[in-house]
């Protein structure tokens, strides 16, 4: 990763630290009518992931995960997404949590890369991209399993 992308990460998670007393963030796995599952490459970070991002103060965790599937994929939810599990993210601090959902979607149009999303799009489950973050394999392998799902992501 870049250094400055590294730098000002951690400068996040240093303000994030003092501003907030715990950070929650929402994630999906995200499937079309094909069956296929949505994944989003950073310009920021090294591998791929299931989309989602931060709940924002004020912010429902259904709204945070309505706006980050619509920002990284151009993705419109159908039907009631079915909350996973609830992990805790030791990987960012001892204080961040991640909700993981399972969601059926359609994407309006493609989305093209930018500063943010460098790569993204649908994969059949046997034939995922190379470059899966070792927690995104954890909970795909969790997900085909039908669970159980860990507590730490």
């Amino acid at each position: 990763m870049n250094p400055v992308k590294r730098a000002i990460i951690r400068l996040l998670h240093v303000y994030f630290r003092f501003s907030r007393g715990m950070t929650l963030g929402v994630r999906a796995a995200c499937f079309d009518e094909e069956g296929r599952i949505f994944l989003v490459r950073h310009t920021y970070l090294a591998g791929w992931y299931l989309p989602g991002g931060g709940v924002e103060v004020g912010e429902t965790a259904f709204q945070a995960l309505v706006k980050e599937l619509r920002e990284e994929g151009n993705l419109e939810v159908l039907g009631a997404p079915a909350l996973l599990q609830s992990f805790l993210n030791l990987s960012a601090t001892k204080r961040d949590h991640v909700l993981l959902y399972r969601v059926d979607v359609r994407q309006t149009v493609p989305r093209p890369p930018d500063h943010e999303i460098a790569e993204s799009g649908f994969f059949a489950l046997d034939q995922l991209p190379d470059g899966l973050t070792a927690a995104t394999r954890r909970r795909l392998d969790e997900l085909a399993r039908g669970g159980p799902y860990a507590d730490v992501w």
